[in-house]
């Protein structure tokens, strides 16, 4: 059982989010298996994230004996997020899909976090993710029914996405669980959380 659990939230929803209840869960099934099981939880609506622009791309390619006080700035929070991420032995992710994709305070999370030199590198053989050996949980939540093998799949630009990014930063074990169809009933949400506790206790 890994020592050190990340859990990143992305619902702006603070009551009512079915991811929020799955990661809730999770984490606590998770700690039930280990009680000396380390915890950090990251709330991306209570993170002021903001979108990258020039200046911040800028910090990011500066060699860290050259930043300036400035550009210290702009680099604390990525610096932060990677450090948790490094960290982590397990990483959960709640994702709800806002227009058959991520939400927006995830994709800002994912461009703070995807950086050469801290969590992938380039080599001759092309990029190499840095954050390998470490295991990742994508609970999803849906209104719909977009999972593998459903009618409306091809609308899911969740999964896919995530797997590709995760995949690049080194994260290859990741296991996917949806709460479908939460528009119309709690059905989809009860059956995800059987699956993740099914999950945990294999």
């Amino acid at each position: 059982m890994s020592k050190n659990l990340l859990v990143i939230n992305s619902s702006p929803l603070s009551q009512g989010s079915k991811s929020r209840a799955l990661t809730d869960t999770f984490s606590k099934e998770w700690q039930l298996k280990n009680s000396e099981v380390s915890v950090i939880e990251r709330d991306l609506s209570k993170t002021a994230l903001g979108h990258l622009d020039e200046a911040t791309i800028g910090a990011f390619f500066t060699p860290e004996d050259q930043l300036s006080d400035s550009q210290k700035e702009l680099v604390a929070l990525s610096n932060t997020l990677v450090d948790e991420l490094v960290k982590a032995d397990t990483i959960i992710i709640g994702a709800p899909m806002h227009n058959f994709s991520i939400p927006s305070t995830l994709k800002s999370y994912i461009d703070l976090v995807a950086r050469a030199g801290k969590t992938f590198t380039y080599t001759e053989e092309g990029p190499k993710g840095l954050l390998s050996g470490k295991k990742a949980y994508v609970l999803a939540a849906t209104g719909g029914d977009y999972r593998e093998g459903s009618p409306a799949s091809g609308m899911n630009f969740v999964d896919p996405y995530l797997r590709t990014v995760l995949g690049f930063l080194g994260l290859r074990d990741v296991e996917f669980i949806s709460a479908a169809n939460s528009a119309k009933s709690d059905e989809g949400l009860n059956e995800a959380q059987e699956i993740l506790k099914q999950a945990i206790a294999a």
